[in-house]
Formats: structure tokens, C-alpha cells, sequence
């Protein structure tokens, strides 16, 4: 689902690329669910469970 992500720590904006090509970015997300979702076996689960839906992005 997910193929890279990166987090901008000034922006508090999480940049995510999925499989499909697409990109998006959420913003105001706090940098411990960031290091979260890194430490996390399953990042398309955290995703969905935890940021999806939760926070304003753009495409």
C-alpha cells in the first residue's frame, strides 16, 4: 500500500507515496505517530488506523 513516506518535523507534515503513484501530504501530525508508524511491522495498517481520515491533506 504504501511504497515511501517522509516527515517534514519543522512542518509537522507527513509526505506519503503509495503504490499507486500517488502522493499525498497530512498535515499536523504530531512526530511520535510518525515514529510510530516507523517502528510498525504493518505501515499501510498503522496508516489506516491511525492517520487516514484523522488529519487535512493535500494532493
Amino acid at each position: 500500500m504504501i511504497r515511501h513516506f517522509a516527515y517534514d518535523a519543522a512542518a509537522h507534515r507527513l509526505d506519503v507515496e503509495f503504490v499507486s503513484g500517488r502522493r499525498y501530504s497530512y498535515h499536523d501530525v504530531p512526530a511520535p505517530l510518525v515514529e510510530a508508524m516507523r517502528r510498525s511491522t504493518s505501515k499501510g495498517g498503522f496508516f489506516n488506523r491511525r492517520i487516514r481520515d484523522r488529519f487535512r491533506f493535500t494532493r
